[in-house]
């Protein structure tokens, strides 16, 4: 296995490390708070974990296939990625919807903002490492995987935000909006993937 691609399988591995931390932090404190912005945000890290996974299960497969294979592999693992992003899409959308419809006021949770916070600061150094990488290797996944990674940070953002105005304003529309504009980035980029 050549230089670029142990990089790039480190960089995997170590995403993968984060973001499963990341995961189990922020669907507790999410089901703590009852809040679906927050909750999704853990089911994102989830994907963001099943894709660094696969990454990691085609970066290992290099050199061991043949170059159709690994043309076939990188197709595949390209649009599960895309996949995983519209079924978090339609699971953050049903939940959103429901809690608006039921009136379901969410807690607040320093917790989730401190991740959301940490969230923006790791997300983009790991995003453009694999989106440099993956642009200097050619490998379409591993820079849609750098999209989903910075896409992320700009969740963080959102889930910030919404934490925020709940807190500070008692505004719980918040929480369910962020969590909506999330899901139009899911389910734009993921029919992106899966239908290109």
């Amino acid at each position: 296995m050549d230089t670029l691609y142990k990089r790039a399988l480190r960089l995997e591995i170590l995403l993968l490390g984060y973001n499963a931390v990341e995961a189990v932090v922020s669907l507790v404190a999410g089901a703590l708070a009852d809040s679906i912005a927050l909750t999704g945000f853990g089911l994102d890290s989830v994907v963001e974990s099943l894709s660094a996974l696969v990454l990691i299960w085609r970066l290992r497969m290099h050199g061991r296939i043949s170059e159709e294979e690994e043309e076939r592999l990188e197709r595949r693992a390209y649009r599960f990625v895309g996949a995983t992003f519209l079924i978090l899409g339609v699971y953050v959308a049903y939940e959103s919807a429901a809690k608006i419809i039921r009136n379901e006021i969410p807690y607040p949770s320093i917790v989730g903002m401190v991740v959301a916070v940490l969230s923006m600061v790791v997300m983009p150094i790991l995003g453009l490492a694999k989106y440099r990488l993956g642009k200097r290797m050619g490998l379409k996944s591993l820079v849609a995987d750098a999209k989903e990674t910075f896409f992320c940070a700009f969740l963080s953002a959102a889930l910030l935000l919404g934490l925020l105005l709940n807190v500070m304003f008692g505004f719980w529309l918040a929480d369910p909006i962020a969590a909506l504009v999330i899901v139009v980035f899911l389910l734009r980029e993921g029919w992106e993937m899966v239908f290109e």
